[in-house]
């Protein structure tokens, strides 16, 4: 018979933190700690290689449950259910309501009508788009850019015409005036007049209780290219101000705070995403609570989540796919109350019947396979989720803190204090794309070599989505891809192949085995990263041999790829032979660097290079515009 009650770690003694951190860096052998091991975020704030049941002490929320304020666990309290939703832009309602019962019968339980800006909106209107569709059994969301109070009107007749008992009803329309405002710095009839159609919104949807008539759509500071701190910081400050508002007009603070939605997008840091929503809910009902809100039920945060655009790839495509899984698990794993996963090929503006099934199966297998709707808050008690959880509130929070400190969002936006924030990191982030210290597979690492984009890629596609009104009252931000400049090379030299040959970047590869292949490895990912041909090679006996070889290859780019200490003979005798046949390149950074350069051997590829601005050169050099 087995033993029962065997306590398995009594024979190893407690290991203190220190002494850890001792092994580690006698482990490291000199190398620093700080440098080596922690990881600068761009949040502002480092994460360690190990977490302690210490790190957690401070946190004071441990020991609340799934739907206790501060709801940092979770608004629900015994499951992890969410819509899964999926968008049909409404240019005609019978086509969509087709479109609308085709999903549905698929697995969708939320849908998002994106109304075209032509389209007229009415009862007969409604009653067409949702015909046959039982509203108490999903969730419906519109989205439009000038018609909310026409859309709240029809959908309130609509339900009060069908006797649809609207306590079962939960729907919301995207309605952000100061969302918009930061993308076109221009109100349509003025910042007071948004602020009272908010009011009025609410007025005319109050007879659905879960009728969501405002959004803060965080989304925005996000695709923009923010941290993860600043999207959240950014989003609870426009959330305040709308109470603010709404305050000022004589709504109760319990009233708007239950009519708010927000919206944010879901990027690549796994771990950070599902913290986020996380430290989200907890800072959002400790604001409303400090509003005055009386009920604590209108102290929980709605969040509606989306798969994020900056990160997504135009080249390679498919590897979106693998993206948006992460980031719909991490959203799920966090709490979200629904989710739309973005098809794979959203970049290029219009989706297919293929991708569509996809995303729609990306959440449906997480729901009916891997049962993440089964658990709340898998990630409590974890050490690292849990200060990943308490950094992102710390950092969140004094964003929040100083907007309010500059007089609110809609005075920080006026004086420019957001967007510089926000451009600061974007640009930041750029260089970090750049230098691949952000990696983006298939665009700055790891390419494919063989694909060659066979479609038009248009400046909707390549350039930054710029919705600046021509009478702008303030710097607007710009929603853009990380990936898009290098892209954008890339797609140059796909259009120079049609009408030339593809440039080829040939590796010399010669000397010592080891640093040979792993810089032809480097080198060949390198330029492939814009669009040239590459060919690796297993070795050769003389530099002569090599440069022959290439220029019987037609090489228009020969790569030296050897070691360091070989360089100093081999990179001149390589230099003599090639001339101006060809642009020749050594992989590396030699000790004898400046010695090479006083030689007249100009480019070298490292680990430090500017990946993008070295290739926009090399590029410019073979007549590539």
């Amino acid at each position: 018979m087995a033993e029962k009650n065997i306590k398995l770690f009594e024979d190893f003694p407690p290991i203190s933190t220190e002494q850890w951190t001792e092994k580690i860096t006698a482990d490291l052998k000199g190398r620093d700690f700080e440098r080596a091991l922690v990881w600068r975020t761009n949040e502002g704030f480092n994460v360690q290689p190990f977490y302690r049941e210490e790190n957690l002490e401070s946190l004071n929320h441990l020991n609340q449950l799934p739907g206790e304020y501060p709801f940092v666990r979770g608004a629900k309290k015994n499951d992890n259910d969410w819509y899964v939703r999926q968008n049909v832009v409404v240019e005609n309602a019978e086509d969509a309501n087709t479109k609308a019962l085709d999903i549905l019968n698929k697995g969708i339980t939320s849908l998002g009508f994106i109304l075209a800006k032509d389209v007229e909106v009415s009862v007969e209107f409604i009653q067409t788009l949702l015909k046959g569709i039982d509203v108490t059994a999903i969730e419906v969301n519109f989205v439009t850019r000038c018609k909310n109070k026409a859309v709240i009107d029809a959908f309130v007749a609509y339900l009060d015409a069908n006797k649809v008992d609207a306590t079962k009803v939960a729907a919301s329309v995207a309605n952000d005036p100061i969302g918009r405002y930061v993308s076109t710095g221009k109100f349509a009839h003025g910042e007071d007049a948004a602020m009272d159609s908010l009011k009025s919104n609410m007025e005319a949807a109050s007879s659905v209780s879960n009728f969501r008539t405002i959004a803060v759509n965080a989304k925005l500071f996000n695709n923009c290219g923010s941290s993860i701190s600043q999207e959240l910081g950014y989003g609870l400050a426009l959330g305040a101000e709308y109470i603010s508002e709404m305050v000022k007009r004589g709504v109760t603070v319990d009233a708007v705070a239950s009519d708010i939605k927000f919206n944010f997008a879901t990027g690549a840091n796994y771990f950070m995403e599902l913290a986020k929503l996380r430290a989200g809910r907890m800072l959002w009902a400790q604001i409303v609570k400090a509003f005055g809100a009386e009920d604590e039920n209108a102290c929980k945060m709605l969040v509606h989540s989306e798969t994020s655009q900056w990160n997504k790839s135009a080249y390679d495509p498919y590897v979106n796919m693998l993206r948006t899984q992460t980031e719909a698990m991490s959203s799920i794993l966090g709490g979200t109350d629904s989710m739309t996963v973005n098809t794979f090929d959203k970049v290029f503006g219009e989706s297919t019947d293929f991708s569509e099934r996809i995303a729609r199966n990306q959440q449906l297998l997480l729901k009916e396979e891997s049962h993440f709707d089964k658990i709340v808050d898998p990630g409590a008690g974890s050490y690292y989720i849990e200060s990943l959880t308490e950094s992102i509130a710390e950092q969140a929070w004094e964003i929040f803190l100083s907007v309010q400190e500059k007089g609110g969002f809609m005075a920080s936006l006026k004086v420019g204090s957001i967007q510089d924030d926000i451009k600061a990191t974007s640009s930041k982030r750029d260089l970090h794309i750049a230098t691949r210290r952000e990696n983006v597979l298939g665009v700055n690492q790891f390419p494919n070599f063989t694909e060659h984009m066979d479609r038009e890629l248009t400046d909707a596609v390549l350039a930054p989505v710029d919705e600046t009104a021509a009478d702008a009252e303030i710097a607007t931000l710009a929603t853009y891809r990380g990936a898009e400049a290098f892209e954008a090379l890339r797609y140059k030299t796909d259009l120079f192949a049609k009408e030339n040959k593809r440039p080829l970047a040939y590796m010399l590869t010669i000397g010592s085995l080891s640093f040979r292949k792993a810089r032809a490895q480097f080198s060949c990912n390198f330029f492939a990263v814009a669009g040239m041909d590459v060919q690796d090679n297993n070795g050769f006996k003389t530099i002569d041999e090599g440069v022959k070889a290439a220029k019987e290859a037609g090489a228009d780019v020969i790569v030296l790829c050897s070691s360091d200490d070989e360089y100093e003979a081999f990179a001149p005798e390589a230099l003599n032979l090639i001339q101006d046949e060809a642009i020749f390149v050594v992989a590396g950074a030699p000790k004898c660097m400046d010695e090479l350069k006083a030689k007249g051997i100009e480019n070298f590829i490292h680990v430090k290079s500017n990946l993008l601005e070295d290739l926009k050169g090399y590029t410019a050099k073979l007549g590539i515009k």
